[in-house]
């Protein structure tokens, strides 16, 4: 099983792959004239205007949403194992990927909200929808919701529970199987209460946790402000190869800054658009700003509050790729939240396990919540016009159990399960969104024109010559008097 695991690994995310990921974070940036700089005031603006409605969450609750599947345990021992076989360079490639990468969130998110439906009674999008919708192709929406649904349900959640229960264990001595009967027993009051108390949880947890967080590397910075100049000019040499120990490692560090990036930011995957299409907006142009912005929390400030903990503080091990170790600073700590936990310790002996515990409590958490809401998005794609009752209910029990077994399961097989499930929908979904990009494009331009003009701006499919927005030529305007 892991040596099957691990070809499919080497294949979904082989070199080619990667590189794509960058070209079309890139050619995004550039037919959006890098508007991840233009309308940053706006994205900030965004976040907090907007109101829930009986069909759909605000535009921060979507958001905090987005940020539940993004901020996780990839924040912490994501960013470890990058720096362990990529160096600290691999640090910058994840700045890169978040940075253009936040134009292949734009696009993809507003796409969700230009093709989103309103099914039984609640916003409903996401790449199977504007699959279907954009390109005609009913089989590949299909395949699409079938490798969500396999991915968000079975194979990823493993990953978050997995480093809740270690994270716990070396903590306080808690046993995986306790800390996994605990999990499933407060998700599944969670997640049998719909999409409502999914986003009113995560909003409330989620600005919380990131903030907490970011604080604490803050202090820690602080108490090394003189060391920030070397820091960053490790991290930028590392990554170009100027730095002689990192030089033979420098590929390395693109795949694993790369890999590592979209694993925790997400950008061009497929997760963010279920959320940003469950929004209530005006125009799906502000939804897809929102979760733009979303990959900056997660990438700029959350995954660097982790890089600079540990850089730092020196507590981290980089392995070349013969086994042997260019730094050895923790013998005997695999990549991971051991990192972490170690530099805290470096300030505040004894806390940082305890912390980091608690920190990927909430972080890994979440995200299996985040989770869960993506394989009911793809559920309901799939049972259009059925009833889906006992589908959503038999989804809830195989999320639930996928999520203990991660938690008792070793770290290796949990990630190398997470990887492929992220690979699979990577591939799908950037091929679609290429092929989909002109009404993103087509729909900032008129955003761009409405504000030009001081307008608050709303979307017209039949205007734009945008065909299949069903909801919005129909039903949009009945709705727009039911917000509250």
């Amino acid at each position: 099983m892991e040596q099957f695991v691990a070809s499919l690994n080497n294949v979904l995310w082989s070199t080619p792959v990667i590189y794509s990921c960058l070209a079309i974070g890139l050619l995004f940036s550039i037919l959006t004239r890098f508007l991840q700089v233009r309308h940053l005031k706006e994205m900030v603006k965004l976040m907090f205007q907007g109101k829930s409605s009986k069909a759909g969450v605000s535009s921060f609750q979507a958001l905090a949403l987005a940020l539940s599947g993004r901020v996780g345990t990839g924040n912490i021992a994501g960013v470890a194992t990058a720096i362990t076989f990529g160096g600290p360079g691999a640090v910058f490639w994840m700045w890169a990927v978040a940075f253009i990468g936040a134009s292949s969130a734009f696009v993809e998110s507003t796409l969700a909200q230009i093709y989103k439906v309103k099914q039984d009674g609640q916003y409903r999008g996401g790449p199977a929808y504007y699959i279907e919708k954009g390109t005609g192709m009913k089989w590949y929406g299909i395949i699409f919701a079938i490798a969500a649904l396999v991915a968000m349900s079975i194979l990823m959640p493993g990953v978050q529970s997995n480093s809740i229960a270690a994270g716990l264990d070396n903590a306080f001595n808690v046993s995986p199987t306790v800390t996994a009967i605990g999990l499933i027993i407060l998700l599944a009051g969670i997640i049998f209460g719909g999409v409502k108390r999914i986003a009113g949880v995560a909003q409330i947890i989620v600005p919380f946790m990131a903030l907490a967080y970011i604080a604490f590397s803050l202090v820690i910075i602080a108490i090394n402000i003189t060391e920030l100049p070397a820091v960053f000019a490790l991290i930028f040499k590392s990554a170009f190869a100027l730095e002689s120990a990192f030089g033979g490692i420098v590929g390395l560090a693109v795949s694993w800054g790369v890999k590592r990036g979209i694993y925790s930011n997400e950008a061009g995957q497929g997760t963010g658009p279920h959320a940003a299409a469950a929004a209530e907006v005006s125009h799906p142009v502000k939804q897809g700003l929102v979760q733009a912005f979303s990959v900056y929390i997660d990438t700029l400030l959350v995954c660097s509050a982790t890089a600079f903990m540990i850089l730092f503080t020196g507590m981290y091990n980089t392995q070349s790729p013969d086994g042997a170790f260019i730094v050895s600073n923790l013998e005997g700590v695999e990549a991971g939240p051991g990192y972490t936990q170690a530099a805290i310790d470096s300030f505040i002996p004894g806390f940082g396990a305890g912390f980091v515990a608690i920190a990927l409590f909430f972080f890994a958490f979440t995200t299996i919540m985040a989770y869960y809401y993506i394989a009911e998005t793809n559920i309901a794609y799939l049972t259009r016009g059925k009833n889906g009752k006992w589908a959503m209910f038999v989804l809830k029990l195989v999320l639930l159990g996928a999520t203990f077994y991660g938690a008792v399961k070793t770290a290796d097989i949990a990630w190398a399960l997470g990887d492929a499930g992220l690979g699979i929908m990577v591939w799908l979904n950037l091929i679609a969104i290429l092929i989909l990009a002109k009404p993103a494009l087509v729909a900032l331009k008129d955003y761009e024109a409405q504000k030009k003009q001081g307008l608050d701006p709303v979307f017209d499919p039949v205007k734009l010559g945008i065909k299949n927005a069903d909801y919005w030529e129909t039903e949009y305007k009945k709705d727009e008097n039911q917000v509250s």
